[in-house]
């Protein structure tokens, strides 16, 4: 990581073509491509995950970021943060941190999620 106060890193599931887009499409909308951001794809990577204190499944079914001063925080936490850093997306993410709002997101997140894992036969 940089020295940057803002960087964050975000573990993503490279071998999820729909997380693979979605890293894309948030890359094309990114004012500072490749400076605030580094793209860690959990694919095979359990030992480091654990090593910086995150569950492997638990990467596997929530979005995590590590933020500049090494928090982690997972789920939709991890979205809104990534989603302040473009213009485009930050009504979304305050959006989504509604207490009406985000259990509702929360619960078809883990669906979405869970059923695109057990069709892919990794759950």
């Amino acid at each position: 990581m940089n020295d940057s106060n803002n960087k964050i890193t975000v573990f993503y599931d490279g071998a999820c073509p729909r997380c693979v887009r979605d890293r894309q499409q948030y890359e094309s909308k990114d004012p500072q491509p490749g400076t605030e951001v580094e793209w860690f794809d959990i694919t095979g990577r359990d030992d480091e995950l654990k090593a910086l204190g995150i569950e492997p499944r638990k990467a596997l079914t929530e979005l995590h970021i590590r933020t500049a001063d090494n928090k982690i925080l997972s789920e939709l936490d991890a979205y809104r943060v990534l989603m302040a850093r473009i213009p485009e997306y930050r009504l979304l993410g305050w959006l989504i941190g509604l207490p009406v709002i985000r259990p509702l997101v929360s619960r078809l997140y883990h669906h979405w999620v869970t059923r695109r894992l057990k069709r892919e036969g990794r759950l």
